[in-house]
C-alpha cells in the first residue's frame, strides 16, 4: 500500500473526516508521546503528569506538570504544511470535520473554522478549577508561574487548577465524543494522520468509520492496530504526504 493508493482513495472522496494525532504537529516543533523520540518514550515517568488521579492527589506532580506546561514549545509553534493541507480540503468543500486528539489548536490557527474541529482531548489554551468550575485563558496562569508560583491555586476558591485538557482517568465530554462519532460515521473517507491509534475511544473511531462504509487511509510513521482495516497505509512524512493527497483532486 503506497502513496499512490492513498491518492486514488482521497481523490475520489467528497466527504472526508480527518482524525489527527500528535504526529501532525511534530514538524511544528511539538514532540509526540509514543514515537521513537516521544515524550513518554524518552521519559516514561512523565506520563504521571497526565494522570488525573496523580495530578489531583500529589502537589509535586502538579508542580512538574506546570513546569512542563510553561516550557512547552506549543506556545510558539506555528501550523505546518500538514495543517495547511487540511485547510485546503476545507476550501475544496470536501472536509466533513477534523477530529483531533491534539490540544495545541494548530488546526484553528492554520485557518480552519472552529466549528469544523472536534477536540476530543480538549485544549491546552485554557484552565479550569477542579473545585468550583471557574475558567479562563491559560496565559493568566502562565504569568503566575513566571512570577514564581509553582502550583497556582484558584483565586476564587483555592481549588486545584488544571488545563482544559483530558487526562488519563478523566472522561471525555460526551457531546464532544458524540460529535466525533458522527463525523466518523458520516464520511466516505476517514484519513487518520499522525496517531498511534492506541488510545480509546479516539482510536475506535477508525473501526466505526470502516463499519459505516468509509474507506480508511492511515498516514503514520509507525504501524497502528488499525492498519489492517485501511485501504491505504502511508509511512512517509506527514508534511509531504498531506499536501500531495490534497492536490490529488
Amino acid at each position: 500500500m503506497s502513496l499512490e493508493d492513498a491518492r486514488s482513495v482521497v481523490a475520489a472522496a467528497r466527504r472526508i473526516t480527518v482524525l489527527t494525532g500528535a504526529g501532525i504537529s511534530t514538524d511544528s516543533g511539538i514532540p509526540d508521546f509514543r514515537g521513537p523520540q516521544g515524550v513518554w518514550t524518552r521519559n516514561p515517568g512523565a506520563e504521571r503528569t497526565s494522570s488525573l488521579s496523580h495530578y489531583l492527589a500529589d502537589p509535586e506532580v502538579r508542580k512538574q506538570a506546570w513546569r512542563n506546561r510553561l516550557a512547552s514549545p506549543a506556545w510558539e509553534a506555528r501550523p505546518n504544511a500538514g495543517h495547511l493541507a487540511v485547510v485546503e480540503l476545507s476550501r475544496q468543500r470536501r472536509l466533513r470535520a477534523v477530529v483531533t486528539q491534539n490540544i495545541d489548536e494548530l488546526h484553528q490557527r492554520a485557518g480552519l473554522p472552529a466549528e469544523l474541529v472536534v477536540e476530543l482531548h480538549g485544549s491546552m489554551w485554557g484552565w479550569r478549577c477542579w473545585s468550583c468550575g471557574a475558567q479562563g485563558p491559560m496565559a493568566e496562569v502562565l504569568e503566575r508561574l513566571r512570577a514564581g508560583e509553582e502550583d497556582p491555586p484558584c483565586r476564587r476558591c483555592g481549588g486545584v487548577l488544571k488545563s482544559t485538557t483530558i487526562s488519563f482517568g478523566q472522561s471525555l465530554d460526551p457531546d464532544v465524543l458524540q460529535a466525533g462519532v458522527e463525523a466518523a460515521t458520516d464520511c466516505d473517507v476517514l484519513l487518520a494522520v499522525g496517531s498511534s491509534l492506541q488510545v480509546q475511544p479516539a482510536a475506535g473511531l477508525v473501526a466505526l468509520a470502516a463499519g459505516a462504509g468509509a474507506a480508511v487511509v492511515v498516514v503514520n510513521a509507525q504501524p497502528t492496530p488499525y492498519d489492517g482495516l485501511a485501504a491505504a497505509v502511508v509511512r512517509e512524512a506527514i508534511s509531504d504526504v498531506l499536501p500531495a493527497l490534497v492536490a490529488a483532486i
